[in-house]
């Protein structure tokens, strides 16, 4: 278990830690040692969506599933070319990303639950080569969606069916043996937040994925003796970096939810005697509600680990007591690999409720003046920044934006709020950006505002994220109509048929006028400071 660092600041800047190391490592090679070291250990459990236990890997069955696949890979692709996974949790999803690391190729992935803009957006941006994916996922028409996709992106060579065997591990003529990959080469491209709307794509390399699922679990205190049960979307770091490449790198036992349901969970931790595991909060009070009203034997369980989203007080203390277990916070994001602080077991309850932690080994924290970018006094209000190994390569072919992120000294400025206190525990007090964090989910209010302006009835529209016990924010859409006011069926069907489910407004307000900065700008804080207050009448969708 890592010790609490002893420091005693006078500003608002923790020097990287050197009680662990960075590294040199692959997504391919850390497989390869797993297998060399505990070839019959099991590594992988697989749970359909019934909640049913299926398939079991091995760390040498995995590794050998993944190199015959990056042999079949590297005859029809490139070294450096980019492919993209469309498709849930599933076995195939980790031995496609195992085989693109050790095939030298950028893996993208992509949210299940996209419609055809967004994935057409995602797979152009990217420039993707190959698209692989599921015929469907609750109920999303994958298979037939990507169909009309690509009749606009000759680019893309080919779509292979993840669940066909035949058609995945398909062999052409190039014929190149797998090559030797470097761990700063490029490895996933991951879609994340943008002040425009659209998301970016954040370029993160082997050696930061790597080494921050290592250092994460390490603070976990999670080993070979651990069964991690993983709910997190693999589309997300939390589930192919941190729960994937933490599992391997500790020879942990993965246990893969394809579909996350609070009962089916429990069900899993009692059957696999699951030991520890990272789920949002709101997959948390899920699982709470559910143990309350129909318990199952959950003494396996020895921590949770959270983050995506503030982790309110009480729903620490209700999962340490209804669990008997300990509970650890996460703070992070895309672009940094994404753990940069993480709380510790042997935190006291103030500090792992409320703060983030410290910060990682090898990683340097910085909270810095929004506008001057200079470093704070401790318990001053700035932004909040990080340097180190985990920092991403770029966001993909948008210069201006890495500029604007990154600077000429290493720093990404991650966008969020927070403090320091002279111990080096950081605090997130807000956010610089206007992004939504709703159940774990990044959400971006003008992508939103886009889509609700195409309806014929609303002149004007914003987007903003309304705080909530259970989902961190909810999303509320205030808007300005003509004569016409549309009912919330209809805006929920217009909002639906355009953008993924999760990005649909919950909070429907009708207003007559703004509050406007002087330059006549919507103060979208003040929006939700109004709404907050009960000042405006709003509608909801469920």
């Amino acid at each position: 278990m890592s010790k609490i660092y002893e420091v005693n600041l006078s500003e608002s800047y923790f020097a990287a830690q050197g009680d662990d190391e960075v590294l040199e490592t692959t997504v391919g090679g850390i497989l390869r040692d797993a297998a060399a070291e505990t070839p019959d250990k099991t590594a992988l459990i697989e749970v359909i969506e019934s909640g049913e236990l299926a398939r079991r890997w091995t760390f040498r069955e995995l590794l050998d599933d993944a190199e015959k696949l990056a042999h079949a890979l590297c005859t029809r692709y490139e070294e450096g070319e980019r492919i993209a996974v469309w498709c849930p949790n599933t076995p195939e999803w980790i031995i496609l990303e195992f085989a693109a690391g050790l095939a030298g190729l950028t893996l993208v992935t992509v949210n299940p639950s996209y419609q055809a803009s967004e994935l057409k957006y995602v797979l152009e941006q990217s420039r993707s080569v190959g698209l692989f994916l599921v015929r469907d996922f609750r109920g999303n028409p994958m298979w037939s969606i990507a169909e009309g996709v690509l009749q606009e992106l000759p680019n893309i060579r080919e779509m292979v069916d993840m669940e066909d065997p035949a058609s995945l591990h398909a062999t052409a003529s190039l014929n190149r043996p797998l090559p030797s990959v470097s761990p700063m080469d490029p490895v996933q491209i991951q879609y994340t937040s943008g002040t425009t709307g659209f998301p970016k794509g954040a370029v993160l390399h082997h050696k930061g994925l790597t080494n921050n699922g290592r250092l994460t679990f390490s603070r976990m205190g999670a080993g070979p003796d651990d069964v991690y049960l993983n709910p997190m979307p693999m589309f997300h770091t939390s589930g192919c970096g941190i729960a994937t490449l933490g599992c391997v790198q500790g020879r942990a036992t993965q246990v893969l939810m394809k579909l996350f349901l609070p009962d089916n969970a429990l069900n899993v931790i009692e059957e696999t005697r699951a030991t520890c595991g990272l789920g949002v909060p709101t997959m948390l009070v899920g699982m709470l509600e559910t143990q309350q009203s129909a318990p199952r034997d959950v003494s396996s369980i020895r921590m949770f680990v959270s983050g995506g989203s503030m982790v309110p007080p009480e729903i620490v203390k209700q999962v340490t007591a209804t669990f008997d277990c300990g509970f650890e916070i996460v703070y992070g994001q895309t672009e940094t690999s994404p753990v940069i602080t993480q709380t510790r077991l042997i935190d006291s309850f103030e500090d792992a409720t409320e703060t983030v932690g410290q910060p990682l080994p090898c990683t340097e924290i910085s909270i810095r003046h929004p506008e001057t970018h200079a470093v704070t006094p401790v318990g001053e209000v700035g932004e909040i920044c990080a340097r180190g190994y985990c920092i991403m390569l770029e966001y993909n072919d948008n210069p201006e934006a890495t500029e604007k992120t990154i600077d000429t000294d290493g720093w990404l400025y991650t966008g969020d709020l927070g403090t320091m206190d002279e111990r080096g525990y950081v605090k997130v007090t807000g956010r610089v950006k206007e992004m939504i964090i709703r159940g774990g989910e990044n959400l971006f209010p003008a992508e939103i505002e886009n889509a609700m302006l195409e309806h014929s009835d609303i002149s004007e529209v914003a987007v903003v994220g309304i705080p909530d016990q259970k989902w961190g924010e909810q999303v509320a859409c205030f808007m300005r109509t003509g004569e016409t006011k549309p009912e919330v069926l209809d805006l929920v069907d217009h909002c639906r048929a355009r953008l993924s489910p999760q990005k649909t407004p919950h909070y429907w307000v009708f207003v007559d006028d703004w509050p406007l900065t002087g330059s006549g700008k919507i103060q979208k804080f003040k929006l939700q400071e109004n709404f907050v207050a009960g000042q405006y009448d709003s509608l909801t969708r469920n």
